[in-house]
């Protein structure tokens, strides 16, 4: 049993394939192209064990054409010229269908080399990769393919192909196996959607299970989830689902959820990536809190500086405290909106000289019509303000914040309006 379970039990047809409805369930798109027996470029995108080779795989089947499969982690461009030499030849009369798996570890020279043969059809390109490919492939070879998206697996469609894998390996073994209630479950659930990572779990707990007096396996609820328990994760540092973790984590906390910011919360520091949680959580309380109440800015700040100073997994407390403080408290992203609207002026070059009232003091030059800077001291006045001018002449009227409904800015807006006599 050198072989992987899960290249074992590899389906052979379409109707086998676990998951992935949207593209190959009766009258689905994908479904129908390849039933057509016309094969185009494909682009295959999505996570790690959702069917993206074993589709390829049987398109391969389908078409006269001869099949090269190549790895973009150890492919280079002389595999490329090594296929390139057998077009027009008897070893390949009509055509090549090369499966290119991890197209994202090609390089742009060696995306390049592909473009001329699968544009005139002697080369039809299947290719996989797990980030997006708007990203990570050429646009030339983008606009020569179509792209479809593999998602990842619900744990009740994995559940059976879980229940077949015992059932070959029954077979296989002539090992009489029994699992208690639950335990197709829970390995579908530890699986993450990733369908080999939960027929490897069904293999490794058939190996691991203890063998009965009377010749039979039992596997145990309780040995299943010793296995699986630091196997469940999926997290690649440098990859969409980081990213797309983050931007998760962010938004329910804008969005003043605290149950779904704490499971991101959660999967971030069980990744152990504890300084993305703690960056994003202090923009967050910069960004999307801000002057609705300004005093939380020290409190996660204070929050985040103890995570880093405990680390895992005692960081997880005053995160959480500082994550559940953001999501429930007030919203108001006014001072995010004024200094993007200031910024865009300053680089788009809307901007003058600074008014001579608030240049630092030095004499005028023999230019100056009227000599002096001006420059009134608001302390010297009633309730600490005067009228006068701040921003360049040219932007004099310019306003770049506005007020928000929440209460401490009403508070500082009615108190100013007072004060300023409007």
């Amino acid at each position: 049993m050198a072989t992987p379970l899960a290249d074992r039990l590899r389906p052979q047809k379409i109707d086998d394939i676990v998951g992935q409805k949207h593209l190959l369930g009766e009258g689905m798109p994908l479904r129908r192209i390849i039933e057509s027996g016309v094969c185009p470029n494909l682009i295959f995108y999505g996570p790690s064990g959702t069917g993206k080779t074993t589709l390829a795989r049987i398109i391969a089947k389908t078409t006269d054409k001869k099949l090269h499969r190549l790895n973009g982690t150890n492919a280079s461009t002389g595999d490329i010229r090594d296929i390139v030499s057998e077009l027009d030849t008897l070893a390949a009369p009509n055509g090549v269908l090369l499966y290119l798996d991890e197209i994202q570890y090609f390089n742009k020279r060696q995306q390049q080399s592909l473009l001329q043969y699968i544009e005139n059809g002697k080369i039809t390109l299947i290719a996989s990769t797990t980030e997006n490919p708007y990203f990570y492939i050429y646009s030339a070879v983008l606009s020569r393919c179509t792209v479809f998206e593999f998602k990842s697996v619900a744990h009740e469609e994995i559940v059976p192909a879980v229940i077949r894998g015992f059932e070959f390996l029954e077979e296989e073994t002539g090992t009489k196996i029994t699992f208690e209630e639950g335990v197709p479950e829970h390995i579908a659930l530890s699986s993450g959607g990733d369908v080999r990572k939960a027929l490897n779990f069904t293999e490794l707990a058939f190996l691991a299970a203890n063998l009965q007096e009377n010749g039979e396996r039992k596997i145990t609820l309780e040995e299943t989830a010793g296995l699986t328990s630091k196997n469940t994760f999926r997290y690649d540092k440098l990859g969409d689902e980081h990213y797309d973790i983050l931007s998760a984590f962010q938004k329910s906390m804008r969005g003043s959820d605290p149950d779904a910011a704490l499971h991101y919360l959660a999967r971030l520091l069980e990744a152990g990536d504890l300084p993305s949680a703690v960056r994003r959580l202090l923009v967050c309380a910069c960004e999307d809190v801000g002057l609705a109440y300004p005093n939380i800015i020290p409190i996660v700040k204070s929050a985040c500086d103890i995570a880093l100073q405990v680390g895992l997994p005692e960081a997880a407390i005053p995160l959480a405290d500082a994550v559940i403080l953001v999501a429930t408290s007030p919203k108001s992203n006014t001072g995010n909106q004024a200094i993007e609207a200031a910024l865009q002026d300053v680089r788009s070059g809307n901007y003058g000289r600074i008014p001579r009232a608030l240049q630092n003091k030095h004499f005028d030059g023999e230019d100056a019509e009227i000599k002096g800077q001006f420059y009134k001291y608001p302390h010297n006045f009633p309730n600490r303000w005067v009228k006068q001018q701040y921003l360049p002449d040219e932007i004099k009227d310019k306003k770049y914040y506005n007020f928000g409904e929440n209460k401490n800015e009403s508070a500082s807006r009615e108190y100013w309006k007072r004060i300023k006599g409007e």
